[in-house]
């Protein structure tokens, strides 16, 4: 239609003054008189403006009644109080407190073994024997040189106590029945350390010393045993976070290879900055109630370092940055009952990140309406057209 106005506009101006213009510009020219050609071309230009305001006025109404214009067309989301997590996330190892290699405390034979691996023990328990080299002989031997001395100590000091006998005599007894008692005490001692007891509940994981092998004292590991119900993981945390990854913080954690998802918490945050790599331990306690979760498995930790009762989250893709370095988006504004809006560029400020999603600190509020598909493409004041998506 805006096309057809200027064709007929134009035809009309041809038509009225063509042969006239045409003659009279030629005569104007073939008079070689410079004044009259510098007249002409006033005139003309004169008419060339009154044109270009004419057809100014013909494009505005036009605008104004034209119902087949083009609008961009866009979507919005909505900025609604949310809440909102920010997750820490790192990688930690898996272990427990209770993994220890039992070593003998005594030299000699390992006689006996009383358990087998993958069996549960429990502490205290008798797990294996080492020949004790003829102690038992010289305990049997040393016991009955304690009777003697006990029964010569306890006569000497009913002697003593009715005045019968030297003093003399009665500490001498006295000191060689304590020494005796000393005496029996070692060798027990010595004979206990051949006994190879459990430290504490758990399972016998591996069995590494064959029975009849000559052990030595911190030298040959006997066996491995391993307690799953006190796991945990433990990973570094860089230093800018120590005031908010501190104990008792909520924890999600993943084992890959056992497709588990854990919730847990914080259990112990240590107070020392590594000055090497300039981050702080953290202990993150692990159930384990079916035993899965083996010592030195990978486990990727996700800490929640904050949190925002009402956060404002808008998509991270809709975010523009001028040459000042603000970020800014559009949001639709004097939207009409056919979703016609005007669209506005608004300058915010974020704060923290999780995914795809960002949270605005300033620049909207709750319900304010926001353009999501066609944020790269609008103008500020420009009128858009609001679709929802099925």
């Amino acid at each position: 239609m805006k096309n057809t106005i200027i064709i007929a506009v134009a035809a009309l101006i041809l038509t009225s003054c063509g042969g006239e213009k045409k003659n009279s510009l030629e005569k104007v020219l073939a008079s070689n008189n410079l004044k009259k050609i510098r007249e002409k071309r006033t005139e003309i230009v004169a008419q060339q403006q009154k044109i270009a305001e004419e057809l100014k006025l013909l494009d505005t109404k036009i605008s104004q009644l034209d119902t087949t214009k083009k609008i961009p067309l866009i979507t919005t989301i909505t900025a609604n109080h949310k809440v909102f997590k920010h997750f820490l996330e790192l990688q930690g190892n898996i272990s427990t407190k209770d993994l220890i290699i039992i070593y003998p405390e005594y030299n000699g034979i390992l006689t006996h073994i009383y358990v087998k691996e993958g069996q549960k023990v429990t502490k205290g328990q008798l797990l294996a024997k080492i020949d004790d080299g003829g102690l038992s002989k010289q305990l049997s031997q040393a016991e009955i040189q304690l009777a003697l001395a006990k029964t010569t100590y306890e006569r000497q000091a009913r002697l003593w106590e009715q005045k019968i006998g030297s003093e003399i005599q009665y500490l001498q007894a006295k000191s060689t029945y304590e020494a005796q008692t000393q005496a029996v005490d070692q060798i027990k001692q010595q004979i206990a350390k051949t006994n190879v007891i459990a430290p504490f509940n758990g399972t016998i994981d591996d069995i590494i010393t064959e029975q009849g092998s000559v052990v030595g004292v911190g030298q040959s590991p006997l066996m491995r045993i391993v307690n799953l119900n006190n796991m945990f993981i433990e990973t570094e945390v860089p230093e800018r976070y120590i005031s908010k990854v501190t104990k008792n913080k909520s924890v999600e954690v993943e084992i890959p290879v056992l497709g588990k998802k854990i919730q847990t918490k914080i259990r112990q945050a240590e107070h020392f900055i590594n000055p090497a790599n300039r981050t702080f331990k953290v202990e993150i306690g692990l159930p384990n109630q079916d035993g899965q979760i083996k010592p030195n498995l990978t486990a990727k930790v996700k800490i929640n370092d904050y949190t925002n009762e009402k956060a404002l989250l808008i998509p991270q893709s809709i975010i523009s940055e001028n040459a000042k370095g603000e970020q800014y988006i559009y949001v639709v504004s004097q939207k009409n009952e056919k979703n016609e809006g005007i669209a506005e560029r608004v300058i915010i400020q974020t704060g923290q990140t999780q995914g795809d999603v960002i949270e605005v600190l300033s620049g909207i509020k709750d319900g304010t309406e926001i353009i999501k598909e066609g944020a790269r493409s609008v103008k500020h004041g420009q009128t858009v057209k609001v679709i929802k998506l099925k």
